[in-house]
């Protein structure tokens, strides 16, 4: 979520400690946003120095993103979220 704003649904289905592996469905949300995951799932390979990864990922941290769980429970604020297409990474 994006404040009131449905941005997509991530659902698990699998575990590679400590990344949860899910798969991503857009909502209504995901256009504003879609760029700024695209230019994060573009940085790959080594990045001594940080500072790509920096550059991509804290945009990203700046929208205030939040995970809602859909069966209940609390709502979570810290996270690292990468989405690529209709896969996603989660670690929180």
């Amino acid at each position: 979520m994006r404040g009131d704003e449905f941005v997509g649904l991530l659902t698990v289905h699998g575990i590679d400690m400590p990344v949860y592996l899910c798969d991503f469905g857009p909502g209504p949300g995901w256009e504003p946003v879609r760029p700024l995951f695209e230019a994060w799932a573009a940085v790959q390979g080594p990045d001594p120095d940080g500072s790509r990864t920096t550059a991509a990922l804290k945009p990203i941290l700046d929208l205030g993103l939040t995970l809602v769980p859909v069966a209940g429970g609390e709502t979570i604020n810290r996270f690292f979220l990468r989405i690529d297409g209709d896969k996603a990474s989660l670690r929180y």
